[in-house]
């Protein structure tokens, strides 16, 4: 990756972040803890920006239709972030399969 990428990858997540601090106080609170969630679990897809992207376009969406974020998502966040990625690898489960066939030296 060089040092353009670098900086153009840095310029998209301040203005993703900005969009999130434009969000109304419960809904930037739950989604950083969403994104707190999902760096922890590690959805395999994370890094290419779209799961946050896609959850930060469906907040705004709720705000602009005046519905609260647990109207949105329940009240159950981890239940709700594991129903995104329920159907898609993890950073643990790569773990996981690679402590029941550990690679050979």
């Amino acid at each position: 990756m060089g040092i353009q990428a670098i900086i153009e990858g840095k310029k998209q997540w301040r203005a993703h972040m900005a969009r999130v601090k434009a969000l109304p106080r419960d809904y930037e609170i739950v989604y950083k803890e969403i994104q707190r969630y999902f760096f922890k679990v590690g959805p395999v897809g994370l890094a290419d920006g779209s799961l946050l992207t896609g959850i930060l376009d469906f907040f705004e969406e709720g705000v602009a239709a005046g519905k609260g974020v647990l109207e949105l998502i329940g009240d159950d966040v981890a239940a709700f972030c594991d129903d995104l990625v329920k159907d898609t690898r993890t950073y643990a489960d790569l773990y996981q399969e690679s402590m029941v066939h550990p690679p050979r030296a």
